[in-house]
């Protein structure tokens, strides 16, 4: 299966991140006909989103957001344009000085060696159970 993975690292804090992301949940519902649910923690929240031909997660913190998706045989096809776009609604949500931001992060980081990456911190066992973005009305405050 063909793999999509998007990293945007961000200075907007942890709340602002969580706001972030439940829009761009809202927005993959509404224009992909995606099934996300959103689980929030005490310092990472999981977005885990699907759909026939795609499934994958959004890692959200304070920092960045990671997204891992896997394509299936059909869409596959299409895995340039996939991420393409994904990319462009991020860097929009994040807005204009994060686009930037990153655009030359990414430009340093294509002829820099690779470093070693954290492991992902996992959520706390008693975070918010999933649920569906469309189900609330606001993010939570963190």
């Amino acid at each position: 299966m063909p793999d999509i993975h998007i990293h945007r690292d961000h200075h907007l804090g942890f709340a602002k991140a969580r706001k972030i992301a439940f829009t761009w949940a809202e927005q993959a519902e509404q224009k992909f006909d995606m099934e996300c649910e959103y689980e929030e923690g005490d310092h990472e929240d999981t977005l885990h989103f699907s759909r026939t031909g795609v499934k994958g997660t959004l890692l959200v913190d304070a920092h960045r957001f990671e997204m891992h998706a896997q394509l299936g045989f059909l869409l596959g096809a299409f895995k340039d344009r996939i991420e393409a776009e994904i990319s462009e609604q991020l860097d929009a949500l994040l807005g204009p000085a994060e686009a930037k931001a990153q655009a030359a992060h990414h430009a340093h980081a294509a002829h820099a060696p690779a470093a070693p990456r954290k492991a992902a911190a996992k959520p706390a066992a008693d975070a918010t159970p999933a649920r569906k973005p469309s189900a609330r009305s606001k993010p939570a405050k963190g």
